[in-house]
């Protein structure tokens, strides 16, 4: 029996294309949402979940990162996939038919120009991929789906236009998530450690604790603040920077970290993916 692999969204989706791209031997799990997906993994039902995170064109991905520190799993890796948006429509249908187009609410402002220049509208669904099953049950050549190549196969419709994302470098990272972590060295390009963190409440904390990475020579490669607890002031910090916790720099500069702030959770450590 072949291990399972969670996803949030329907078969065709650019998770399942990041599965397929990263763990081809897996059985893919749709999931309704990312709570689910998350479950899934930690009921057993699946083995690893493929969450995405952040796009170069729309930014982080909603709720993720609230979700991932309460989400009781580690980060094991990571994948990129270049995301060519297709406009996808039922067999016989042209372009000039079309005036709605389905899709995601990410994927919609990522085609905006392409979808002003043709005057179409963008129709909000849960899921890219299930846009597109919707399409093709619908039958109506007035009505297509802004989706990957992927769907199209699957659920039998056409492309009509291919590859009309505005940007020309469109990139989604996932982050591959397990019930145990993995804090081997392993990979070709480095390693990656994710966590979170809050500052304690004191002047300047935030660069005082940042402070010893810079001192210990270690690269933060994304810094992001978050509110919690309902207030108004960004306390919660996620951080990823390149190194292993085992690293003696990277240990003297966790250790700085620690002293002015009153928790640091480390998400995972993982091999950087070369297409970083």
């Amino acid at each position: 029996m072949r291990q399972k692999i969670a996803i949030q969204g329907e078969l065709g989706s650019y998770s399942h294309e990041a599965c397929r791209n990263k763990r081809p031997e897996m059985e893919v799990l749709p999931c309704r949402g990312f709570e689910d997906a998350i479950s899934a993994v930690r009921s057993g039902e699946a083995e690893l979940a493929m969450l995405p995170v952040e796009n170069t064109t729309y930014g982080r991905v909603a709720d993720i990162h609230r979700l991932l520190p309460h989400s009781g799993l580690k980060i094991i890796d990571e994948a990129f996939v270049r995301v060519h948006i297709n406009l996808l429509g039922v067999p016989g249908a042209t372009l000039d038919e079309v005036r709605e187009a389905h899709s995601h609410l990410v994927l919609l402002p990522q085609c905006s120009k392409f979808l002003q220049d043709h005057d179409i509208r963008g129709r909000i669904s849960p899921d890219n991929a299930r846009a597109a099953r919707e399409v093709a049950e619908l039958g109506d050549p007035s009505q297509a789906a802004l989706a990957s190549e992927l769907a199209g196969e699957i659920y039998g419709l056409n492309v009509l236009a291919r590859h009309i994302e505005d940007q020309g470098n469109n990139t989604t990272r996932f982050l591959i998530m397990s019930r145990d972590a993995d804090d081997s060295r392993r990979g070709e390009n480095g390693m990656i450690t994710s966590f979170v963190f809050e500052v304690r409440n004191i002047p300047a904390a935030l660069y005082k604790a940042m402070g010893g990475f810079a001192t210990n020579g270690v690269n933060m490669t994304k810094l992001e603040s978050y509110m919690v607890g309902g207030s108004f002031t960004a306390t919660q910090f996620y951080a990823d920077i390149d190194g292993h916790p085992e690293d003696a720099n990277v240990k003297r500069a966790m250790d700085e970290l620690a002293y002015f702030t009153t928790n640091v959770e480390i998400l995972g450590t993982y091999p950087a993916d070369r297409k970083r």
